[in-house]
């Protein structure tokens, strides 16, 4: 680290942790939300409110395309000021709204917003440590970010049961304010003008065609957007599994967080084995588990079983669907990321953006398509891990031919 910067190391860790956290501190705190929107925003159509999810992670998706090459030009912390300054803005509209159509509009919004602190925060890290440094680094911020999902739902849930579903807007203020005010008095700027590149849309347009003119990367984008389709599908649908499904809906916040907690150790997992088993055989080894999983689940929803027993088992495939993403994501980002050092900042935009907003394009349906058992979830995970199975094949002969 840079040994004019006033903050020391483990502040910086704290600060990039919590700059990371807001993005699941924004999906996750809303899932208790979601009955009490649906009773008083779209009684008519409860499954509507799952939408509060899709349209953040759409928008959010679409402003990580330019919030990599805007932080290029014009540096880090004005970009991540210009984010927060449009998530505050969106939340207090959505805390306003009186229409779920409004509340879905602000939530676009915040997630426009939300994409600076997103990509941003990588690119300190980048602009600060290299090599072993920097994964290192990441992999502290990563293990703090993942308590985060765990502890969102009960924080949630305490603010409604506080202020009513409303209340958790102005959480979401009063986190960012935190967040902006933590950076602005202990974080210098980490990106000098003299390394700035001039912002040039054409440029994301010319990385976009180079990346898929590359076939390793345009068969991994396919199969990361299905991974996190599976992965949002699961996240509009579990919230609603517990309340209709099971009636569970006051601990559904405590066994969300039991999970969570399980799931992330996925990513220790993920860390201890990948460099001797590889990026293509850990992905490829966890769809397959995910396939035969996913596949009996949608067994064991025809089945007459008693209900403890289903909740139970219905609670493991949730955990293994969260374990997943930890086992999936990172490789096949990485994966993707391998031939394309030469335009890293782009090509991270580019894939975030490109992999997010496709991955609605399947999650929105599956939450939709809830019928009161977690059924259309389990056809909808598998069908998707079926395809994306399938597509890591071809990468076996990509890697015998590039070695």
């Amino acid at each position: 680290m840079s040994s004019d910067l006033r903050i020391g190391r483990a502040e910086f860790v704290a600060l990039m942790a919590m700059m990371t956290a807001m993005t699941a501190f924004s999906i996750d705190s809303m899932l208790p939300a979601l009955p009490e929107i649906a009773a008083e925003l779209s009684p008519d159509a409860p499954n509507a409110a799952q939408l509060i999810l899709s349209s953040f992670l759409v928008g959010m998706g679409i402003g990580t395309f330019f919030t990599g090459p805007l932080s290029d030009a014009f540096g880090r912390k004005p970009v991540i000021y210009a984010g927060g300054a449009i998530y505050i803005v969106a939340a207090v509209l959505a805390w306003a709204a009186q229409t779920l159509e409004l509340v879905l509009a602000a939530r676009f919004l915040q997630g426009i917003g939300m994409a600076g602190p997103r990509i941003v925060t990588l690119a300190i890290i980048r602009d600060l440590f290299a090599g072993r440094q920097m994964a290192r680094l990441v992999s502290i911020v990563m293990m703090i970010f993942t308590l985060v999902p765990a502890v969102a739902p009960l924080l949630g849930a305490f603010v409604i049961d506080f202020a009513g579903w409303r209340g958790i807007f102005v959480s979401f203020v009063i986190f960012c304010v935190v967040v902006l005010t933590w950076m602005t008095f202990r974080l210098d700027e980490t990106l000098p003008p003299a390394q700035r590149r001039p912002f040039i849309p054409a440029t994301i347009l010319a990385a976009l065609r180079e990346m898929m003119g590359i076939a390793m990367v345009r068969i991994v984008l396919v199969v990361q957007t299905l991974c996190l389709g599976m992965l949002f599908g699961a996240l509009n649908s579990v919230q609603p599994i517990y309340e209709v499904t099971f009636g569970r809906a006051e601990t559904f916040p405590l066994w969300f967080a039991i999970v969570a907690i399980c799931a992330g150790s996925a990513s220790f997992v993920n860390a201890r084995l990948v460099v001797r088993v590889g990026m293509r055989r850990m992905v490829t080894a966890t769809l397959l588990s995910q396939l035969f999983l996913s596949l009996a689940m949608i067994v064991l929803t025809f089945l007459a079983l008693p209900e403890t027993l289903y909740f139970y088992l219905f609670v493991f495939w949730q955990f293994t669907l969260f374990a997943m993403a930890g086992l999936t994501l990172g490789n096949l980002n990485a994966l993707a990321m391998e031939p394309l050092g030469h335009i890293a900042g782009t090509a991270a935009s580019v894939i975030g953006g490109v992999s997010t907003v496709g991955a609605m394009l399947f999650a929105v349906p599956i939450g939709l398509a809830f019928d009161g058992t977690p059924r259309p979830v389990a056809i909808g995970v598998f069908v998707l891990v079926v395809i994306s199975t399938a597509l890591m094949h071809p990468l076996h002969r990509l890697e015998r031919q590039a070695g």
